[in-house]
């Protein structure tokens, strides 16, 4: 078995910035988090960061924690008071689809292929047997025959 093992060295990986991008965003926050407290790639560095660091900063930061909850409240509510109105935005637009076990359906005819313009769109009718959750029902065809997986309510019609 003549196999030879060969390693490679990549000087510069190449990506397409996303991780520089993500690492930069993490980074500020953490700084934004921390109330000027010195990270540990700093302390070595005379940076103006250094130069301006508060000597009382433990006392600052043990007053900013004393005010953390009433912060995470009002965000909240900010959160709440945001959510609503969106959500009454989303649900205005959403048609609920219900059915009965008995009742007669269609279903899309492929709904994750590709339909040509002249193909059917539906095929049917299926029975409604079992519902299974909210939007999920088990149906069987004509001649009595249940079909292999669930169907969500958004693939049906009456």
């Amino acid at each position: 078995m003549k196999i030879t093992q060969a390693f490679t060295f990549v000087a510069y990986p190449q990506a397409n910035g996303q991780t520089e991008v993500t690492n930069r965003t993490i980074v500020q926050s953490l700084r934004a988090r921390l109330f000027g407290v010195v990270l540990p790639a700093e302390i070595g560095q005379t940076s103006a960061r250094i130069k301006t660091y508060p000597e009382d900063n433990d006392n600052a930061r043990a007053s900013e924690l004393d005010l953390i909850e009433e912060r995470r409240e009002r965000a909240a509510i900010r959160m709440e008071a945001y959510r609503r109105p969106v959500m009454k935005a989303y649900n205005q637009r959403v048609r609920h689809r219900e059915f009965q076990i008995g009742d007669m359906v269609l279903k899309r005819a492929n709904p994750a292929g590709d339909v040509g313009k002249l193909d059917a769109r539906w095929e049917g009718p299926y029975k409604v047997v079992r519902r299974v959750s909210s939007g999920t029902y088990y149906l069987e065809d004509g001649q009595g025959r249940p079909l292999k997986r669930p169907w969500n309510a958004l693939h049906l019609k009456k």
